[in-house]
C-alpha cells in the first residue's frame, strides 16, 4: 500500500499483506466473542431495565367512552363518525373533570420516569385546524417537562431525504421512562405525500406495512403507542379558518396555502382512512376522537392517557437497603 493512502495498520505488510504475528492471532482467538460477552449479560441487563429485552409487561389500551377505536381488519368510514358528538357530557362537568385527569396524568408520569423502564408514545394526527397543537398544550399541562418530549414533523430536510423514510421519527420515539409526543408524525409519509403525489403509488402503498412494523417494533420494546386522530367536519375547518383570518392575535397561525389544502379535503378524508384502516393493529390501535368540541376532545384523550398509564402501572423503583434509618448530619 503506497504512503499517499495513509498509515499501515498493525499487522500489515507494505504489499498489502498481513505479517506474522502470532501473539496477535492468539490473543485474538481467546478473545470472548462479543456474542457471548451479551449473552452472559443478558439477566443482568433484564432484571435492571426490562424493556431492554422485551421483559415489559403489556399494558393494554383503554379507550374513554365516545372515542371510536379502529380495529384490525376494520375498514373506517370517516363519513360515519359523527365530529360534533360529546357522547353526552355536560360542558361544564368535562372542563372540570379534565383537572383530574391531568393530576393523573402528571402523577403516574411521575412514577413512569422513575421507574425506568417503559415509554409512552402519544401520535397525533388531524386535517390543518383540527386541534393538535391545543390539544397538546390542554391535556399534558402540568407534565413534567424532564419527563415528556414534543417533536413536530414539517417538510423534510435535506438530510432527512437522504435516509429511509422512517428515520427521523425514529430518532425522536421517547426513551424509557418518557412520554413522547408527535405532533403530525410518520403517518405523513402515507397522507401529504399521497395527495400531492410527491411519490408514486407503489411506494407511499409499501409504506403501510414498514409502518406497522415500526410500531411493532416499538411496542415489543417497551413503548406503549396511542394514536389519535382528531376528526373534525369540513364546516367546523371552516369556521376556524374564518377565526383566524378575523383575529389579528391569530394571523400568525394561518398560512393561505390551507385554503388550498382544503380544496383536496374529500382527498385527504380518504388517505386518512386508508391509513387508519391499513395501520390499526393490536398492539397499536387507532383512535378517532370527535373533535369539532375542544372540551370533550379534551377531556376524553386526557383520560385515555391517564387510564392507559394507570393500566401500565408504573411503580417507584425499590429503595436502597437501610436508608429509612440514616441520619442528615448538622
Amino acid at each position: 500500500m503506497s504512503k499517499k493512502h495513509g498509515k499501515h495498520l498493525p499487522g500489515q505488510s507494505q504489499d498489502g499483506g498481513v505479517t506474522d504475528a502470532p501473539d496477535r492471532h492468539q490473543a485474538a482467538r481467546a478473545r470472548v466473542p462479543s456474542t457471548a460477552v451479551w449473552a452472559g449479560a443478558a439477566d443482568a441487563i433484564a432484571g435492571a431495565v426490562p424493556a431492554a429485552l422485551g421483559g415489559h409487561r403489556p399494558a393494554p389500551i383503554r379507550v374513554a367512552p365516545g372515542i371510536v377505536a379502529v380495529e384490525p381488519g376494520m375498514r373506517i368510514d370517516l363519513t360515519a363518525v359523527d365530529a360534533d358528538a360529546d357522547g353526552g357530557l355536560d360542558k361544564v362537568w368535562a372542563k372540570d373533570a379534565l383537572g383530574r385527569e391531568r393530576e393523573r396524568i402528571s402523577a403516574l408520569q411521575e412514577r413512569l420516569y422513575a421507574e425506568r423502564a417503559r415509554s409512552l408514545l402519544l401520535v397525533f394526527q388531524a386535517i390543518d385546524t383540527g386541534g393538535k397543537d391545543g390539544t397538546i398544550r390542554s391535556v399534558l399541562k402540568g407534565v413534567n417537562p424532564q419527563g415528556c418530549t414534543v417533536s413536530s414533523f414539517k417538510v423534510p430536510s435535506s438530510d432527512e431525504l437522504d435516509h429511509d423514510f422512517l428515520w427521523r421519527y425514529h430518532a425522536k420515539t421517547p426513551g424509557r421512562g418518557m412520554i413522547g409526543v408527535f405532533n403530525r408524525s410518520h403517518y405523513e409519509d402515507v397522507l401529504v405525500v399521497r395527495v400531492k403525489e410527491l411519490v408514486p403509488d407503489p411506494v407511499w402503498q409499501g409504506r403501510y406495512r414498514l409502518i406497522n412494523d415500526f410500531e411493532r417494533l416499538l411496542t415489543e420494546s417497551g413503548t406503549v403507542v396511542i394514536k389519535f386522530f382528531l376528526h373534525i367536519s369540513k364546516d367546523e375547518q371552516k369556521k376556524r379558518l374564518e377565526a383566524r383570518i378575523a383575529d389579528p392575535e391569530k394571523h400568525w397561525k394561518f398560512d393561505p396555502a390551507d385554503l388550498v389544502e382544503r380544496k383536496a379535503w374529500d382527498a385527504y378524508q380518504q388517505a386518512f382512512a386508508d391509513a387508519l384502516s391499513q395501520c390499526a393493529t393490536p398492539h397499536a390501535p387507532w383512535l378517532v376522537v370527535p373533535a369539532n368540541h375542544k372540551w370533550f376532545r379534551n377531556y376524553v384523550i386526557a383520560r385515555t392517557i391517564a387510564d392507559t398509564l394507570e393500566a401500565m402501572d408504573p411503580r417507584f423503583p425499590k429503595a436502597a437497603k437501610g436508608i429509612a434509618d440514616l441520619k442528615v448530619p448538622n
